[in-house]
């Protein structure tokens, strides 16, 4: 142990502790703008900067190691000096429009400038030139170079995390900026939407497009029939901006909300979910007999950050891909199709909305491959559950006085397994539940695949993994959340390192439950894990935890799609990856 004092406290602390953890464990608050653990420890912003005896100079706590004997001073009248002129300069560089900002109220700048008591900035404001700040308004995810404070958290979690490089530092001196790499526009670049970028920017230079305003057109049109859709992973997160707990921001909740906004029909991803069990389950029972996958795994299709990586990264593994859809653009098909013709309707008259933990299932909604011959699309918007729950607040509907609803008929049940889609290593469990059902003819008990989300991981083998003994043989399979580990995943398969027969892919760190979309907060804190655990939580206490058990499910194919895999199922639930 190493013995220091901060502002006179005595602490005891591990060997190679930073001074920002040290004092952090004593109680001590040093501020900071640019430091993510593990992720971005550079000392950019200057913010967290302490005194220490014997020192010259102020250091960065944040990236400077306590040493034995060390006395640290935290708020002298030199620090908090420093601190202050640092801040300053930050602001003169950051268009400080806080009421109309996406992150208004939820703003690491913003309550930085508070907690100093800044009134004015004494520096003239300096922005980036037009040109410099231009972007394509329609791409899922937006930057304000304006707003960007220059302390590299996007391009560390692009590189890091995700290990896709997206961004970097553009020109030199006092013209450097962050930018895309290479200087392209965002749209040629290889980015995946995934939103980490979003999630982790500390101010609002970086937001996902907002298309609350088409929703709410929609809605407000006589001659339109809203059908709205609630991602399994949304349930996990959508109270936190209200601050209500899991208990109190039920789905149920959230649907009577979206009926108080004036959304017709309010139905459950979930289901969906199922119906997706049943399409790719089928399916990678039908490749393995045929030997399809004797040289490499089915990979499952769910995430559209993943199959955009897989396409630029790594195009020869495109093939294995499932081409089930993804759970959104099901419930987009089934809704233009079979719901509408349920209740009387042409398909042209419906839009399907969904809210979702996910930026890239912006992107995903607009693909051509999502659309029928008449240019119809699956889904039509796609709003994030930021977006939802400032459409909520806009519409001043407060959720604690809406009561909770069923959601609507025909396609309202659903299964656990269906729930657990929205967090890592969920849809391989779905999968598996419902495959050794198919093989066996018996359900295997619904823990017997909880190593997918309880095993250990390691730096070298990032990912779990898991053999199945099924009467068809062993099958081997994989789960993996966050594109920097699906990268090693990949090379090692290329590299005949490992053997699966089916791998699950999710491009956000834990699964959707940490996804782009989902809410952001100040203190850094990394939610995917505890969120996951009430998806989980919920699958335990469902009265069925079996896709194939779903009785709206069986119900949509002896109606309409017949079996898994026929050909209404294949021209409506599946696609193709290659257009």
């Amino acid at each position: 142990m190493v013995n220091i004092t901060i502002n006179n406290i005595p602490v005891s602390v591990k060997k190679g502790t930073t001074i920002l953890n040290a004092a952090r464990s004593a109680g001590i608050h040093i501020p900071h703008l640019c430091y993510l653990k593990e992720i971005n420890e550079i000392g950019a912003c200057r913010l967290c900067c302490v005194e220490v005896e014997g020192e010259e100079k102020l250091i960065p706590a944040c990236n400077n190691v306590v040493a034995e004997g060390m006395k640290i001073t935290t708020n002298s009248k030199r620090v908090r000096s420093a601190c202050r002129t640092n801040l300053q300069l930050i602001m003169s560089e950051h268009d400080g429009n806080c009421t109309t900002c996406s992150r208004n109220q939820n703003c690491q700048l913003q309550k930085l400038a508070a907690d100093f008591n800044l009134l004015n900035s004494r520096y003239e404001k300096n922005f980036p030139l037009e040109k410099y700040a231009s972007w394509n308004k329609d791409f899922p995810i937006i930057k304000d170079s304006k707003k960007c404070v220059k302390c590299m958290r996007c391009i560390q979690i692009c590189d890091k995390v995700q290990s896709m490089k997206v961004w970097d530092f553009i020109g030199t001196g006092s013209r450097t900026r962050i930018g895309v790499n290479r200087n392209i526009p965002i749209e040629n670049s290889d980015c995946t939407l995934c939103g980490q970028c979003v999630t982790h920017c500390p101010v609002g230079a970086l937001r996902e497009r907002n298309d609350v305003r088409k929703v709410v057109n929609a809605i407000e049109n006589p001659e339109i029939i809203t059908v709205a859709q609630i991602a399994p992973a949304v349930r996990a997160a959508w109270g936190e901006d209200f601050n209500y707990s899991v208990e109190d921001a039920t789905v149920n909740k959230l649907a009577g909300c979206l009926k108080k906004i004036g959304i017709d029909y309010v139905f459950d991803s979930c289901f969906t979910a199922d119906l997706t069990i049943m399409e790719e389950g089928t399916e990678f029972l039908e490749r393995k007999q045929k030997g399809d996958l004797d040289e490499y795994p089915m990979f499952t299709s769910c995430c559209p950050g993943w199959i955009r990586f897989i396409k630029s990264q790594y195009p020869s593994l495109v093939k294995n891909l499932s081409t089930a859809k993804s759970p959104q653009q099901m419930f987009g098909a089934v809704t233009k199709n079979y719901f509408a013709q349920k209740i009387g309707v042409d398909a042209s008259k419906i839009r399907c909305i969904s809210i979702m933990p996910c930026t890239a299932k912006k992107g995903e909604c607009d693909l051509p491959s999502m659309q029928n011959k008449d240019g119809i699309k699956d889904v039509d918007y796609v709003l994030t559950t930021r977006e939802i729950v400032k459409l909520l607040k806009a519409e001043r509907i407060h959720p604690k006085e809406v009561a909770e609803i069923p959601f609507d008929n025909i396609m309202q049940k659903y299964t656990g397994a269906g729930v657990i889609f929205g967090t890592t290593g969920g849809v391989m469990e779905a999968a598996l539940r419902t495959a050794a059902f198919v093989v066996t003819g018996k359900n295997p008990e619904p823990e017997a695949f909880d190593e997918l989300h309880n095993s250990k991981k390691s730096k070298s083998k990032p990912w779990r993994e898991a053999t199945i003994p099924l009467p068809m043989g062993e099958i081997k399979v994989a789960v993996v959340s966050g594109l920097g580990n699906a990268r090693k995943l990949c090379d090692a398969i290329l590299r005949k390192e490992v053997k699966y027969d089916f791998v699950e892919v999710m491009a956000c760190s834990g699964g959707c439950v940490g996804g782009g979309g989902q809410p952001i907060n100040c203190a850094d804190k990394e939610k995917a894990k505890e969120r996951g655990k009430v998806l989980h939580a919920l699958d335990a206490k469902m009265p069925l935890r079996y896709s194939h058990e779903n009785e709206d499910v069986k119900a949509l194919y002896d109606d309409f799609f017949e079996k898994p895999l026929s050909h209404k199922a294949e021209e409506f639930l599946h696609t193709n990856h290659f257009e």
